[in-house]
């Protein structure tokens, strides 16, 4: 089973909060690959309406990225937002754990830089 819960808030769109995050994870020596993107995937979809806002015009996001640290697999990072706002969360799947070293770089990472915006 995996879990999903977020560990950080951020006061900013999806796609600006992409940008942040992406930024800081390179600074901090890990590296990340984007491999999903909602509006991306929607793009073919027609008269889908957001569960969320009830329209096919909202603002709804969500981004998966791989974070590759020197742990062999990756971590996957969750980026989802609406409304400006967007909350990360690191997937963690009981079948096969995520290093907990390269979960704690991420957040470090992140953590301290938006800690120092606010």
């Amino acid at each position: 089973m995996t879990t999903l819960s977020p560990f950080l808030s951020i006061n900013s769109p999806c796609d600006q909060a992409l940008q942040m995050t992406k930024t800081l994870l390179s600074q901090a020596g890990l590296s990340a690959v984007q491999t999903f993107n909602l509006n991306t995937a929607r793009l073919g979809v027609h008269n889908c309406s957001c569960p969320n806002h009830g329209t096919e015009a909202c603002d709804c996001q969500m981004i998966v990225l791989l974070v590759y640290g020197e742990a062999a697999e990756p971590a996957t990072l969750i980026l989802h937002g609406n409304d400006g706002q967007t909350w990360v969360s690191v997937t963690d799947n009981t079948a096969q754990r995520t290093d907990k070293k390269l979960i704690t770089s991420i957040r470090h990472a992140l953590d301290s830089q938006v800690s120092a915006d606010c």
